[in-house]
């Protein structure tokens, strides 16, 4: 297993190319908290709700005859939430304020994201729109 820390400056790493983000953790597919620098959250609790949202928007998008859930966006008042699926078994959660551009989250979400995969798989993968990840 790839040690946190590594997960954590991944995680860091994005927060600085996306000032707009408040926070970003990283979970398993089933809810286990792998890292967070998410002042503010309760780091355990949301990776929980991370998952359970991960389990409705893939019952969604097979319910839809999409396959292979790549991302969701949660836009609220105040802000945003994207998940993005980290190789098999993990994903990505970026928190981020209501005056974020949304594409540059997604872009930056996509190259950690695919970090994150290369880092927990240990197979190189190229993100959503090619480019270096």
């Amino acid at each position: 297993m790839v040690h946190e820390a590594a997960i954590r400056t991944e995680l860091e790493g994005l927060r600085a190319r996306l000032p707009e983000a408040t926070g970003a953790l990283a979970a398993t597919a089933d809810g286990l908290l792998l890292a967070a620098d998410a002042p503010g959250v309760q780091a355990e609790g949301f990776a929980a709700l991370t998952a359970a949202a991960l389990g409705v928007a893939l019952r969604l998008t097979d319910g839809a005859g999409q396959h292979s859930l790549r991302e969701l966006l949660v836009r609220s008042e105040t802000g945003f939430v994207a998940l993005h699926a980290a190789g098999r078994e993990a994903v990505i959660a970026v928190i981020a304020g209501p005056r974020a551009n949304v594409g540059r989250l997604h872009l930056e979400a996509r190259r950690s994201s695919a970090r994150l995969a290369d880092l927990l798989d240990g197979v190189p993968t190229v993100p959503e729109g090619g480019g270096a990840p």
